[in-house]
């Protein structure tokens, strides 16, 4: 039941600081080309003290209880490199992040930090969507010889190409929160309308294919 209460509270903290934007009416692009009714920047979150404390303690409190104090944590750039350093403090482990992509100078890492082989680390990552950029991460850290034992993530779309990605990498994925529970608290907030709830399951269900009402009225 506690996971729940951290779902729903985390939820309608990141409406009401606008980390999450609904527009089911004028939706976003995506770079993918996706056309979006939503748009997640949970980097906002550093910016309120109290939701990044919730944020960080949270997410060591499910990386305990789930898998274990890991040798070190690994944050995904860019986004969850700040909250991973603060799990990382929390945790009292060695911290490194990974890049999306190496460097193109000096020692062209893509792994800041140090890793000894044979590890055992837990990544951070503050959103999931298709789960691409997060398991390149994961492939990272287990190139450097070290043992992924699970991912923690403060925000999911609940994608099913998501969920299929990371059974396939063989990760365990941990969200303080989803969307589902984002739903539920902006319809009862009354950010949406049972409406706009209607158009954004549809979303979920089918992002890549979803044609907004406004682009299909113009045909």
């Amino acid at each position: 039941m506690m996971m729940k209460t951290v779902e729903r509270l985390l939820a309608e903290k990141l409406l009401k600081i606008r980390a999450i934007i609904l527009q089911p009416n004028n939706p976003f692009t995506w770079a993918s080309g996706w056309n979006s009714p939503i748009y997640t920047d949970n980097r906002k979150t550093l910016s309120y003290p109290d939701i990044r404390s919730l944020i960080k303690v949270e997410l060591s409190r499910v990386i305990l209880e789930k898998f274990g104090r890991p040798d070190a944590v690994a944050g995904v750039a860019t986004g969850a490199i700040a909250q991973g350093a603060l799990v990382a403090d929390i945790l009292g482990v060695p911290y490194v992040y990974v890049r999306s992509a190496p460097k193109d100078h000096g020692l062209e890492n893509l792994i800041e930090g140090n890793l000894t082989p044979g590890m055992k680390v837990v990544v951070i990552e503050d959103l999931i969507s298709t789960g691409k950029s997060s398991l390149k991460a994961v492939e990272a850290v287990r190139a450097a010889g070290c043992e992924v034992v699970g991912m923690a993530a403060i925000f999911t779309y609940d994608f099913p190409v998501a969920k299929e990605a990371f059974e396939k990498a063989g990760v365990e994925l941990l969200t303080l929160s989803n969307y589902n529970a984002m739903l539920e608290a902006a319809l009862d907030s009354n950010y949406i309308s049972s409406t706009d709830m209607e158009t954004l399951k549809q979303w979920r269900h089918d992002p890549a294919g979803w044609i907004p009402a406004s682009a299909s009225d113009k045909e």
